[in-house]
């Protein structure tokens, strides 16, 4: 046997119990704006509009502060325009750097969901106590902000380390957004309670599909609309969840919103088959209605 995580075993789509969403809906979707920030004048993680120019890299900081000045308040518009409820990604640095579009994001019912506290840096690459102390401040630091704990995590850069779901199962965290491994939620096991994986788009992600790939603005919103067509004919089956995930420096830019615009008046003239949802709301549902945590389970995790 090759080496695993040792979280969940392997359980084909074919192979699942039966269940619809609320309202005999058959597809979940959510929409993710993730909000970030990084420090100036150092190196750091995070993705690269200039890559290989020395620190200050100042057209690539002032590429993403962009997102926070103006493309996250654009984005939140367009969310309100169709009545879709957000769900932000947010860097625990973002309270305090840019309160006043955390503060936009909370007074419209926002689902925060804990993103590390900047970018530039992974959980992949920290010592076990620092990761712990990174997870414990964000989480605090939400809970303060928004008045509401987080119940959900993705990790910077999509790069949690192999300890990472026992640290949030220990903080308290519900859910995960690590693991793009499924179209349902997937219970995992840590060496405190379950958490779940909610389905997270590692494609329909403007980081990979724009920025990794080149994609135009036209080709990633008819990506975007040719996801959810096809998951809505493919949930007249089983019931699934489509996640969408935009950063507010990237489709915040005005180009891409005008394409992405037409995206969301596509999905939401489809609105009577579709649960318009948050992640936390899949895991709220799921736990309770169709699958709660297992009581044992014989996975063996890593101490």
């Amino acid at each position: 046997m090759l080496p695993s995580h040792n979280r969940f075993h392997y359980t084909p789509i074919t192979e699942r119990p039966a269940f619809r969403w609320p309202g005999h809906k058959q597809l979940a979707v959510y929409i993710a704006v993730a909000i970030e920030h990084f420090p100036y004048n150092t190196g750091g993680l995070g993705i690269a509009y200039s890559p290989g120019q020395p620190h200050p890299n100042t057209y690539n900081w002032s590429w993403r502060e962009y997102g926070n000045r103006v493309g996250g308040f654009r984005l939140l518009e367009l969310l309100s325009d169709f009545h879709i409820r957000p769900t932000v990604l947010a860097n625990g640095e973002c309270f305090e750097h840019c309160p006043q579009l955390m503060a936009a994001y909370r007074d419209a019912g926002t689902e925060f969901v804990a993103h590390g506290m900047t970018n530039a840096q992974h959980p992949n690459g920290l010592a076990e106590h620092e990761e712990r102390d990174v997870i414990g401040e964000v989480y605090r630091i939400i809970q303060e902000a928004s008045g509401r704990a987080p119940r959900g995590w993705m990790s910077p850069g999509a790069n949690p380390s192999a300890r990472t779901e026992d640290l949030l199962a220990e903080q308290g965290f519900v859910y995960t957004l690590d693991w793009p491994v499924d179209d349902q939620p997937v219970w995992m096991a840590t060496t405190g309670p379950p958490l779940l994986a909610v389905p997270y788009p590692h494609e329909v992600n403007d980081v990979p599909a724009i920025v990794f790939h080149d994609l135009p603005a036209p080709d990633f919103a008819e990506m975007a609309a040719d996801n959810v067509a096809e998951m809505l004919e493919q949930s007249q089956r089983q019931s699934l969840v489509c996640g969408i995930v935009i950063h507010s420096f990237i489709v915040g830019q005005p180009f891409r919103i005008r394409r992405f615009r037409a995206v969301l008046r596509q999905i939401v003239d489809a609105s009577d088959e579709i649960w318009f949802t948050t992640p936390g709301e899949i895991a709220d549902y799921f736990t309770r209605e169709v699958a709660g945590p297992p009581q044992s389970s014989t996975i063996t995790v890593r101490a």
